[in-house]
């Protein structure tokens, strides 16, 4: 017998309002569905499957249910719900095999580099980050954990759109250098907007972030076929990917096969949604799993804009009838890092500490300045700590690192081909180590 370690991550990105108008927009870009009278009366009609659509009847059903379409359109929607499910009665209404509340783990989006916004997001560099840091914050005993979301953005800059190139546009680099400078903050785990992972995405993260919760495998991949945003892989396109809950490391040039990739991809499904929902086979399929020793992550998605508690409920509702079949496996609530540790490394009890030091070398008679970068303690995992760069100018850079001929230490030369220290304001570093520790560092030179 092993452990079920629930791991529910909410792709944590704000307020987001919906006009009706976009509404049926939305059946358009999903369905092709276009030419009906744009009402309220015909969106009633059409939630109770009163116009014939044929095969897609059901679907448009379920996409217009209450649940999907009543979004949290403002922060003082989004804090009442907060002040609902941080309480402790909320959090404890089911507690875990070993006693403890529900745990969220808030995967922060930073909405930037967008020209338009209908759907009134909060654009800005850490809105939502210090929203929920700062939340999160006033209560001491909380266990949540929070995280790194990104959504590639789209070609024409829309924030209600999402594309599916990480590096094509320097704001998600940007997003990370003022992450280390600013909030001392680096990610240990991701989860991809959209679940939209390719090739750029997957060899960034190898190289910086141990842990990635966006696998949306299914054992009947057809299901995505049946709206224009997921078909033929569009999106986040996970059809390859392990569907057992197990957690895997990647294959270098295909991140949904299993490898001998660095980096470990756990799998999500969403809750209460038009598609890849959990449902009670899923649950019993993963306490099975468990059930023959194995430990065992599920992962769980969500979006802030929408009313969480039901579906913390709901999930709640299908832990509870698994138990019931499966009564040796244990259940943990848990920290996305925690379950990846329990997952991967199931027999240790501690880990390694991990700490990077960071120093300045000044100018002399025959060098440049430069900055010396050291694992003081454990290892960096992937090849070099990412560095950030605050510009006197008030612009957020990265750049790789010169290698010393040793592992572990680093430097970043301050001359004519990178840019003169007097330029700089601020320099830091952010790493992990394979377990998920993390160590950030800035030097100020304000």
């Amino acid at each position: 017998m092993s452990t079920v370690y629930i791991v529910h991550a909410i792709d944590t990105e704000g307020p987001l309002y919906e006009s009706l108008q976009a509404k049926f927009d939305r059946l358009k870009h999903l369905f092709g569905i276009d030419g009906l009278d744009r009402t309220e009366a015909t969106l009633a009609k059409l939630r109770a499957g009163e116009i014939d659509l044929g095969d897609k009847t059901e679907m448009v059903k379920l996409v217009l249910n209450g649940h999907l379409t009543n979004y949290n359109a403002t922060w003082t929607q989004v804090n009442a719900m907060l002040d609902r499910i941080l309480a402790p009665e909320f959090r404890t209404k089911m507690v875990d095999s070993f006693g403890e509340g529900w745990v969220f783990n808030w995967f922060c989006i930073d909405l930037v580099g967008y020209v338009n916004n209908p759907r009134r997001r909060d654009l800005g560099f850490h809105n939502i980050y210090d929203h929920f840091a700062e939340r999160l914050a006033q209560d001491p005993n909380c266990r949540d954990g929070v995280h790194f979301h990104f959504h590639p953005i789209s070609t024409f800059r829309d924030a209600h759109y999402c594309g599916t190139h990480y590096l094509r546009y320097p704001e998600f680099f940007e997003v990370l250098a003022r992450k280390v400078i600013e909030r001392g903050f680096f990610p240990h785990a991701f989860r991809a907007g959209f679940q939209a992972e390719r090739p750029d995405i997957h060899w960034f993260l190898e190289q910086f972030i141990p842990f990635d919760i966006t696998n949306m495998a299914l054992d009947d991949p057809t299901e995505l076929d049946k709206t224009v945003d997921f078909r033929n892989g569009r999106s986040g396109d996970w059809r390859r990917a392990p569907a057992d809950w197990s957690v895997y490391r990647p294959d270098h040039d295909d991140y949904q096969r299993p490898g001998n990739c660095r980096r470990a991809i756990g799998r999500a499904l969403n809750i209460m949604n038009r598609m890849a929902s959990i449902d009670q086979r899923e649950m019993d399929k993963a306490f099975a799993r468990a059930e023959t020793g194995l430990p065992t992550l599920v992962g769980l998605c969500s979006h802030d804009h929408r009313d969480i508690g039901p579906e913390v409920d709901h999930v709640r509702d299908l832990i509870a009838e698994a138990q019931k079949k499966y009564p040796g496996v244990t259940v943990k609530f848990a920290e996305a890092r925690e379950a990846f540790r329990k997952v991967l490394w199931p027999e240790r009890d501690s880990f390694p500490e991990f700490e990077l030091e960071m120093r300045l070398h000044p100018a002399s008679a025959d060098d440049c300045a430069y900055v010396e970068i050291i694992a003081a303690k454990g290892a960096v995992f992937g090849p070099q700590p990412y560095l950030a760069i605050e510009t006197r100018g008030k612009r957020f850079i990265t750049d790789n690192l010169d290698f010393d001929t040793r592992p572990g230490r680093w430097f970043y030369a301050f001359h004519h081909d990178t840019l003169p220290l007097e330029e700089v304001a601020r320099v830091g570093v952010g790493a992990n180590d394979a377990f998920g520790s993390t160590s950030v560092k800035v030097l100020d030179f304000r």
